[in-house]
């Protein structure tokens, strides 16, 4: 067990702002379920403010960590880290706005096709992230981060034969052109999203390895 406030410092604002910034990249994923829901329910008008909202929002907070960084002398963590763990959850929501993006299109093209495992294995992912991140502060042990980091695996494999056994049926049914370059290019940003938490994962488990 260690503490990273005990043998670094005590300032607590990245801390803050890295939390913030995951809690974002959890909130787009909420989001995004809202936004597949409504859908269904064909409820009007959908767009993407909530998601441009998310992403500027996380943007803001990057940026505020880049000055912090500029300004502060003693680090409770490498700069290099901080950069890097900040960069990889803003590639969270960014990515999550792009499936919005796609899905506004056309969104007639989801109509008899359920999300609901690709959503949950992103919406566990974006929750292992966040506790991670949350672990930063309070101080962990290595093992605890590779648990959560060996659930994120965990989650990113399962995703991988998702996307692999969805791409099967939709090769080998009978599809239109469009709906299937549509659907296609859905499941793989969904399946590039759960990447995007995986990689935030491995950063903060080579944080711990680090400090351990």
């Amino acid at each position: 067990m260690f503490s990273i406030q005990k043998l670094l410092g005590h300032d607590e604002r990245f801390f803050d702002l890295l939390e913030a910034s995951a809690q974002q990249a959890d909130t787009s994923v909420h989001e995004l379920v809202a936004l597949l829901g409504k859908l269904e329910r064909d409820d009007s008008p959908a767009s993407l403010e909530a998601f441009v909202h998310s992403r500027r929002k996380d943007k803001q907070i990057t940026q505020e960590l880049t000055e912090q960084l500029v300004k502060t002398f003693i680090t409770p963590l490498e700069r290099e880290d901080i950069q890097a763990l900040a960069a990889a959850l803003y590639k969270i929501p960014k990515s999550v706005e792009k499936i919005g993006e796609r899905i506004l299109i056309c969104p007639k093209e989801l109509h008899g096709h359920n999300f609901a495992k690709q959503v949950a294995l992103l919406d566990q992912a974006a929750e292992v992230v966040l506790s991670m991140v949350k672990d930063l502060r309070k101080g962990t042990d290595l093992e605890m981060a590779r648990e959560k980091n060996a659930r994120l695996q965990t989650i990113e494999g399962d995703a991988d034969q998702l996307e692999l056994d969805l791409l099967t049926d939709l090769y080998q049914g009978n599809y239109e052109a469009r709906q299937l370059l549509f659907l296609r290019d859905l499941y793989e940003l969904l399946e590039r999203v759960i990447d995007r938490c995986r990689d935030a994962g491995n950063v903060i488990l080579q944080i711990v390895l680090k400090h351990s």
